[in-house]
Formats: structure tokens, C-alpha cells, sequence
């Protein structure tokens, strides 16, 4: 009958015992329609004891007993036999039958229930009416719980694949014409609709996660499939367009664009060229994920000229052809379809999803004939417009629409729709290994079906045919930054589709002749001479045709490249009389450049087209010198000029061989154009730059960095030149590396010397050092140095600056030098009385040393300097007790004598510093006093001490003390505590 039941075993393993489950399976007009098992698995697809009964009986049916419905059975039974089969069956089962039974027995008895109503008796074996719907067993709540949990994980745990796969399926279901397909796009919508995250990310304005607005788009895609299919009955799309409605109205729905209303046109017009479309976005209709759906509820498939294209291979226009027939078929009588072409597209992919592959092929080729005949005219149409497009450099001719990124995906619809028609399927070979990583296809040529002569063409190279013809459509960059990351990820999974292509020789001379039919196709081609400002660039594109035309036409190759290095939304301003500019018309900020989001990503692109180009032109100097040109006028990111300039320098030197002269040449130039580049303006990596430079002028050899040296001013700051460049070209490694003879040495080294002085002319603060050393070798350039530091000194260099080169001279053997620079460091400094940590201390305290150590002269130049400059007096007191340990002149300057005496404090120049030490421990002692707290006494008296030490070195040292703790004891007799503190200790 129509019920299988059986009993399934499935074996013991390691850590489970052997069971034993119970399955019934009903099925009606080969299809499951409902399942049970005792293993009470809860998934959307049948347990694996269902489908193991099942493969049993398409495998063995001769092993399973096929008995008629069990009604007709009883029928052939008496009065006697079914008492007997009755008793039996409550026996058997008697504790779960038992009060069933008896509440059958006692409705069958009462005259009046309602099961005496009803003439017959339900059979579960004997199938359902012939009008009764029979479709596949789905269980909807399993449906609705997976969604919800996956759609809760929210793309993590690879819930997003699990969501992806449940996608196929329902595509699986559409191919196979099962009617659940639809049902279960339905549960999954509606658990999508559900999803608490839409309202919480509509009330923040933030944008629905990336990972979740593609599962979004998968489901827009599938319903436009659905609605299409080509045989649903009217009051089924009905029922869809109601419910997509009522979603679409629900105001968490997902838009189209990801943000905001989009520019697109409805799906069942044909693109038109007016400027009609820019109308202020709040004017625009909202459009949902599902608005393309329920648009394409108005679709039908009832034009005859439709249904001859899908139903044969062989429909041809009539030998003559009637009036208003011109546009049904092309000049060799192949019929065209001149719908929308994304809405066109979408038929096809209905077609396939449906099951109905034959038929999508036919209308593929169809459009593809469209589209050709498009492309010859607009050819046409540009060779009129050619001269005076050229004369202004620039169009406002664009599709608003672009088929790469666009929500039905065309191109890649039609792309598959042909590659599926080539693919050679290998033996038992399942799309994804369990690895996940998928095979690469292997494609075949397959002579396309057609009524007319043999074309000689097959559907692998349509396929590649109409992939570059939509790639390299001139389309607007779309607003938003959802729309724009489209159009980059739609246009990758593109390319990467057409690498898995053996370019044969019939794919060659396509690709060929597309390319140029690009290249000459003027405004409406993305490669063209002349394109709308806001033309999606075509890089990524351009990069795949040069690495895939330069085995077979270089110079194509090349020039193909060249034309796509452009990036004229950097290049030029919006014109402002252009009325066709299709953004922003009322932005209330008129900016420079429209709001490209993916711009970062997009000029990344264009460097690698140019790195792509480099590499390849390695040792062809022609060549090189475009690809140079075409860097320089249309990349405009110092960082990125940068990054091709290394990989030129990598290219051109490799570990194994000869470095590559042409290459390195383009290398330093590109590095010199980063370093004019980035001179005037802060640049975090700067610093690498210039070495990485100075690194490359090496490889080329000594000329370069000669120039570089002589031009510095053009490319490096004088700090730069000085500490980073001179001092590398001038390092052992460098002329060790260059190998150089006697006087390539002296060359360089007068350039440094030159580099070295104007340096520290034009900024002796933080180059004046860095000369010095630059120039130690030569005297007259060492003078010279020296004498613009002296120069300096009085008015552009600090303190510091000066102390570092003083210390430097000493070291160079200079002491008297040192000297003068201390002094002049002197003037610029002030320590005040509480500035006993200062940085400067030290170089104080080295100066003094110095001066001490050159003799009493100039010990006695600096002291009034240190009395003008000093304030602090624990240092005064620390510079007075060094002076005093050790006799002055012990550096032993030729010439001079040293009496060898120590100096006394009663004298000048040390009487000066004394007087102005106890002066400065007066006055701190005063300030200390104003905001003194208790916890800091201890701490004054120590101070008092020191205080005593020094006033104990003048001759009535002793009674000016004694007079300055009766002054303190009177002015401050309020604070009891502390002058009690100083009765104790000083009396």
C-alpha cells in the first residue's frame, strides 16, 4: 500500500550498545509525505534510520512483503475472524490500546455520536485521493528552531555556512519542483523577519553586520526565484506577493542598498540614459531585500517570442520579416531578447533553479546577441561623438546601473548558466571534499545549440565573452558604503571564476577581441578613452586581463593596463554645470569627492595593477619608462608610490643573481618622488623612508648618491640630510659595500662635508653637531662649522644644544672651545630656587669643572655668569666645594703656569660665589617658610644645617649665621613648634 514500516538495527560501536528502532514511512506519488522513528532525531532532513528504510526498499523491493490496505483486508474477514483480530490486537498492546479501544467501543454503540455519522472508517495504508496535494515531508517546527538558533549564534560557530547550506537546499528543493521549496523559504523568512538584532541595529542606525546582510541578499535572490518560476499557479504568487508585502512593510526590513534609498531602477524598466534618475533621494521609493521580488510578481512568460526562444534551438527569423520584427532578431536571424537586462537575467536564473536548464541556455545566448548588437551600436553612436568627447576630456554619459554588484548578480547568472552546460563531471566526485576545499572545475568546449549556420561557437566561450563585457561595462559608482563593497566583492568572485578557464586558443581570440572592442568603446565601456568621473575603476579587472593576454599580445596587454591605471575621481573636480551628476545634488557640504567608502581599497588596487606591470616589464627600458609615467600621473598615495618603489628594488635585486639596472633606476626614481612627497608633510613612516632611500642610491651605485647628496635640499630636511643620510653614505659599510677607489671616496666625502654645512646654516639647532662630526677630516670645513655654531650661539640654539656640543669639543680635544660654548650655554639658563633636580645641574656642574680645571681666569669669567644664571642653593654650595678641594689649572694648558695653590673664599673670583651661595640660602629659606607643614620640619632643619656649612666658609660666617636665627626666631615666633625645633639645634 502506500505505508512502509520496518524494524532498523544499527550496530554497536565502541561506546554505544546495538539498538533497535521502529520506522513508518507514508508516500504518495513518489514522494515521502510524512516520517516517524523511534530514535526521535529532530532535524530538517530524515534521520538516518528513515532513509536506510527507504534505500531498502528502492534496493530490494522483492524482499519487502507488499500487502493490500489493511481495510481490504478486514473486508474479506466474518464476524468470528474480526472479534479475533480485534481481542488480539488490544492484547498485544493492551496498555496503550486499551483506552482507545474502549472509547471507540462506547462511541460505536451510542446511535447518535459522531463517529456513526460519517459513513466508512479512516485507513492509514491506503494512500489519499487522487485530488488530495501531495508533496514531501517537511517538518516546519525543525525548520523554525534550526533558523532561530542559527540566526542567534549570529555568524559565529559557522552558523552563517549552516544558514548557506540551508539556502541550497531550498534551491535543491526549486531544481527538483518539490513544492516545499517555497514553504521552506517561507519558515526561513519568517524567522529571519524575527530576528531580534534588526530592530536594536534600525534603532542604533549602525548598518546590519556584514556576514548577515550577504545571508539577507541570498534570500532577496531566492524569492525573485520563486516568483519567477515559470509554472506556479496564479494563486500562489498571489499568496507570495502578500506576504511579501506585509514583510516589506515591516519597518525592520532590511533595505536594498544596506543603508539608505538606492538610485536603481525599477526591475521591469529598461535603463534609460536621462538624467531622470538623480532626483534628491527623499523623493525615492524605499526598497526592501524583497521589493525586486515582489516586482517580479508582474512578471509573466506568456510573450510568444519568449516562449519560441526558450522551447527550441531552432527558432530562426522568418526569411522575410514583417514590419516591427526588426527588433526580435539579429542580422543572422538569431532572436534577441530585449528586456531589462539584470530583469532578463533573472528569467535565466529562474530557468536553472527551476530545473529547466536547456531553456535557461537558450535565453543566455539570446541576450548575449542583445548585448553585442548593443555593444556595435554604441560603437556607432560613439564614432559620431568621438572628436568632440575627446576635445572635453570627459562624459556624463554612464549607467546608473552597474551589473557588476547589482542585487540579481547578472553577470555571474549568466556565467554559470554556460560554464554548468561545459563542466566535465569527474567520477563520483562530490562538489566540496570534506575538507571543504573544492577541486577546480574542469570545463570542455560544447558547440552552441543553434538554428542557424554553425557559429563555431561554444557556450564556454559566451561565458567568458559575457563576463568582460560586464566587467568592463562604464557604470557610476552606486551610493553607500554597502553598495560600493558589493561591487568590489561581486567583481572578485567574478575574476576568480575565470581563472579556474584554461585559456585555449578559441578563448584567446575571444579574449582578444573583447578587449579591444573595450578599449574602442568610448564612454559606454569602463576601458575606454573617455569615462564619467564617478566611474567604478576597473584595476582589479584590468590586472586579471594584463597577466591573462601577456603570454599571447603584450603590446595589448599593455596598453589595456595603461588605460586603466586612472583614477579620475582623485583627478578632477565635480564640473559644475554637469546636470547628469548622479550624487549628491543636494548635499548640503559640496566636498571635493563624492563619498567613496572602499577608495582606500580601490587605490590599493590600482598599485597593484602597477606592481603587477613593474614586475613584468623587468629589463624592457621602454616599457618600463610607460609604466613609470603612468605611476607618476595617476597614483596619488605617497605610501602606496612607496610600496612600488620596494617591490621594483625587490624585483631588481634577487638573492640569486645580478641586480637588474632599469628596474633599480625606477625604483630610486619612485623613491625620490615619495621623499618630494612627503617633505612638507608629516609622514609617521618618513624616517623609513629616507634610510630605505639612501639604502636603494647605494645599490645603484656611487653617482646616485652624489646626486642625492647635491639635491638634498629638494628631498630631505636638514635633520634628515645630516643624521639619517650623510652619515649612512659616509658609514664604513657603505664603502665597504660600493668597493670605492681613493677618489670616489674624497667625492663623496666633500659632498657630505658641503651637505654638512649648509645644513647647519640653515638650521644650526638640531644639524650643528651632526656637521661637526661630518666634517672632523677636514679643517678648513671643521672651522667652518665651528664658527657657525659660535654664530648661532646668541640667538637660535638652546642651552642644551650648546652644553651637547661644548661636552663634544672637550672630547675632541678642545678645551678652550668647550669653554666658550659653556659659557654662551650659561647666558641662556635660569635655575630657580627650588629647581634642585634640574636636568641642567649636571652640565652646570661639568662647566664649572672645566673652568676650574682650565685656571683662574677662566674660572673667574664664569662665576658671574653662574651667580647670574643659578638660584638654587644646594647647587651654588655644591659648585663652592668643589672649587675649594682641588687647586684651578691642573688641565695643564701648554704655555701656562699653575701655582698649584688652593683658592680662597675671602677672594675674588670665589667671594663673589660665597656671598651670592648664602644670599640664595637666605632667600630659599624665606620661601620654604611661607607653606611650611609640620611633616616637612625634620626635613627644613637638615636644610638649616647645609645652610650653617656654607655660612661657616666666609671670615664672621659664625655671627652673620647667628644673626640669621634671631631674624628667623623673630619674623616667625607664630610657628611655635618649628622655632623650638631650631632653639634645639642652633641654640
Amino acid at each position: 500500500g502506500f505505508h512502509l514500516s520496518g524494524t532498523v538495527t544499527e550496530p554497536a560501536t565502541a561506546t554505544e550498545p546495538e539498538m533497535t528502532y521502529k520506522v513508518a514511512i507514508s508516500f504518495d506519488r513518489c514522494k515521502i509525505t510524512s516520517v516517524t522513528c523511534g530514535c526521535g532525531n529532530k532535524d530538517i532532513f530524515y534521520c538516518a534510520h528513515v532513509v536506510a528504510l527507504s534505500l531498502y526498499r528502492i534496493r530490494k523491493p522483492d524482499q519487502v512483503k507488499l500487502r493490500l490496505p489493511i481495510s481490504e483486508t478486514l473486508f474479506q474477514m466474518n464476524r468470528d475472524q474480526l472479534q479475533k483480530f480485534v481481542q488480539y490486537l488490544i492484547t498485544a498492546h493492551h496498555t496503550e490500546v486499551l483506552p482507545t479501544a474502549q472509547k471507540l467501543a462506547d462511541e460505536i454503540l451510542s446511535s447518535n455520536s459522531e463517529i456513526n455519522q460519517v459513513h466508512g472508517a479512516p485507513d492509514p495504508t491506503a494512500g489519499a485521493s487522487i485530488d488530495d496535494e501531495n508533496c514531501w515531508h517537511l517538518d516546519e517546527e525543525q525548520v523554525r528552531e534550526q533558523v532561530k538558533l542559527f540566526l542567534s549564534q549570529g555568524g559565529y560557530y559557522g552558523s552563517g555556512k549552516q544558514l548557506n547550506s540551508m539556502f541550497a537546499k531550498v534551491r535543491e528543493m526549486l531544481r527538483m519542483r518539490d513544492s516545499n521549496g517555497a514553504r521552506m523559504l517561507t519558515l526561513i523568512t519568517e524567522q529571519f523577519m524575527a530576528d531580534p538584532r534588526l530592530s536594536l541595529w534600525r534603532q542604533q542606525g549602525t548598518g546590519i553586520t556584514e556576514k548577515c546582510r550577504q545571508l539577507w541578499d541570498e534570500l532577496g535572490a531566492l524569492w525573485v526565484c520563486v516568483v519567477l518560476n515559470p509554472h506556479c499557479k496564479l494563486e500562489e504568487k498571489s499568496c507570495w506577493l502578500r506576504q511579501l508585502r506585509k514583510w516589506g512593510e515591516m519597518d525592520v526590513c532590511p533595505l536594498e542598498d544596506g543603508n539608505y534609498g538606492n538610485e536603481l531602477p525599477n526591475i521591469t524598466n529598461a535603463l534609460t540614459q536621462s538624467s531622470g534618475h538623480s532626483q534628491d533621494s527623499l523623493a525615492r521609493p524605499r526598497r526592501t531585500v524583497f521589493t525586486r521580488a515582489i516586482e517580479g510578481c508582474d512578471l509573466h512568460w506568456q510573450d510568444s517570442h519568449l516562449q519560441r526562444i526558450i522551447s527550441s534551438d531552432f527558432y530562426v527569423s522568418p526569411s522575410f520579416q514583417r514590419e516591427g520584427e526588426s527588433l526580435l532578431f539579429n542580422s543572422q536571424g538569431q532572436p534577441l531578447w530585449l528586456e531589462h537586462v539584470p530583469t532578463a537575467c533573472a528569467r535565466v536564473d529562474a530557468l536553472r533553479s527551476h530545473g529547466y536548464p536547456r531553456e535557461a541556455l537558450r535565453l543566455t545566448v539570446a541576450i548575449i546577441n542583445t548585448l553585442r548588437l548593443q555593444q556595435q551600436r554604441q560603437l556607432e553612436i560613439y564614432k559620431h561623438q568621438k572628436k568632440e568627447l575627446l576635445q572635453r576630456g570627459a562624459t556624463t554619459i554612464t549607467n546608473l546601473e552597474g551589473w557588476v554588484g547589482h542585487p540579481l548578480n547578472p553577470i555571474g547568472c549568466l556565467f554559470l548558466t554556460l560554464t554548468e552546460a561545459c563542466r566535465l563531471e569527474e567520477e563520483n566526485c562530490l562538489e566540496i571534499s570534506d575538507t571543504g576545499d573544492s577541486k577546480p572545475p574542469v570545463y570542455q568546449h560544447v558547440p552552441v545549440a543553434t538554428g542557424s549556420q554553425d557559429s563555431g561557437e561554444s557556450y564556454l566561450s559566451l561565458a567568458l565573452e559575457v563576463a568582460l563585457m560586464g566587467m568592463g561595462q562604464q557604470r557610476v559608482m552606486p551610493e553607500g558604503l554597502y553598495a560600493q563593497d558589493k561591487v568590489c566583492r561581486n567583481e572578485e568572485q567574478i575574476i576568480a571564476r575565470l581563472q579556474d578557464l584554461e585559456l585555449d586558443p578559441v578563448l584567446v581570440q575571444t579574449l582578444r577581441k573583447q578587449c579591444i572592442l573595450l578599449l574602442e568603446g568610448g564612454p559606454f565601456s569602463g576601458l575606454g578613452e573617455v569615462i564619467h568621473r564617478e566611474s567604478v575603476p576597473m584595476h582589479t579587472f584590468a590586472k586579471y586581463l594584463f597577466s591573462a593576454l601577456l603570454p599571447h599580445d603584450a603590446d595589448l596587454a599593455y596598453k589595456l593596463a595603461l588605460r586603466a591605471m586612472r583614477l579620475p575621481v582623485l583627478e578632477t573636480t565635480a564640473p559644475s554645470s554637469d546636470v547628469t551628476h548622479p550624487h549628491h545634488l543636494v548635499s548640503v557640504v559640496p566636498s571635493r569627492y563624492p563619498r567613496w567608502f572602499t577608495l582606500g581599497h580601490l587605490e590599493s588596487q590600482q598599485c597593484e595593477l602597477a606592481s603587477t606591470m613593474l614586475t613584468a616589464a623587468k629589463g624592457d627600458m621602454l616599457r618600463l619608462r610607460t609604466v613609470l609615467e603612468a605611476i607618476q600621473k595617476n597614483i596619488h598615495s605617497s605610501s602606496l608610490i612607496f610600496k612600488l618603489a620596494q617591490d621594483a628594488f625587490k624585483i631588481a635585486t634577487p638573492a640569486d643573481s645580478n641586480s637588474d639596472t632599469t628596474l633599480l633606476n625606477v625604483a630610486l626614481e619612485l623613491g625620490l618622488q615619495v621623499m618630494r612627497m612627503t617633505l612638507s608633510t608629516l609622514n609617521w613612516r618618513r624616517r623609513e623612508m629616507v634610510r630605505w632611500l639612501v639604502t636603494c642610491a647605494t645599490e645603484v651605485g656611487v653617482r646616485a648618491l652624489v646626486s642625492i647628496l647635491q639635491s638634498w635640499y629638494s628631498l630631505f630636511t636638514p635633520t634628515e640630510a645630516t643624521s639619517i643620510v650623510a652619515a649612512t653614505v659616509m658609514s664604513h659599510n657603505t664603502i665597504l659595500r660600493l668597493s670605492l677607489d681613493y677618489p670616489q671616496r674624497e667625492e663623496l666625502a666633500s659632498c657630505a662635508r658641503t651637505l654638512a654645512l649648509q645644513c647647519a646654516m640653515k638650521d644650526p639647532q638640531n644639524c650643528a653637531l651632526s656637521a661637526l662630526t661630518l666634517c672632523e677630516k677636514d679643517h678648513i670645513a671643521f672651522e667652518t662649522a665651528y664658527q657657525i655654531v659660535i654664530d648661532a650661539a646668541s640667538t637660535g640654539m638652546t642651552y642644551t644644544q650648546l652644553f651637547t656640543i661644548a661636552r663634544y669639543m672637550e672630547h675632541r680635544g678642545y678645551p678652550l672651545r668647550a669653554f666658550k660654548l659653556a659659557s654662551l650655554a650659561m647666558t641662556h639658563l635660569n635655575l630657580a630656587y627650588n629647581q634642585d633636580t634640574h636636568p641642567a645641574i649636571n652640565d652646570v656642574l661639568w662647566a664649572c669643572a672645566l673652568s676650574h680645571s682650565l685656571g683662574k681666569n677662566e674660572l673667574a669669567a664664569i662665576i658671574p655668569l653662574v651667580v647670574k644664571s643659578v638660584h638654587c642653593a644646594t647647587v651654588l654650595s655644591d659648585i663652592l666645594r668643589r672649587c675649594t678641594m682641588t687647586a684651578p689649572g691642573l688641565a695643564g694648558i701648554p704655555g701656562r703656569r699653575n701655582s698649584g695653590k688652593l683658592m680662597s673664599t675671602d677672594k675674588a673670583p670665589l667671594r663673589q660665589l660665597l656671598d651670592a651661595t648664602i644670599s640664595a640660602y637666605i632667600n630659599t629659606t624665606h620661601s620654604r617658610l611661607t607653606h611650611i607643614s609640620p611633616r616637612h620640619y625634620g626635613e627644613f632643619i637638615e636644610f638649616l644645617s647645609k645652610a650653617r656649612e656654607t655660612f661657616l666658609l666666609a671670615q664672621d660666617g659664625h655671627i652673620q649665621f647667628a644673626q640669621f636665627i634671631d631674624n628667623l626666631k623673630q619674623i616667625y615666633k607664630g610657628k611655635k613648634k618649628l622655632m623650638l625645633l631650631v632653639r634645639e639645634r642652633f641654640g
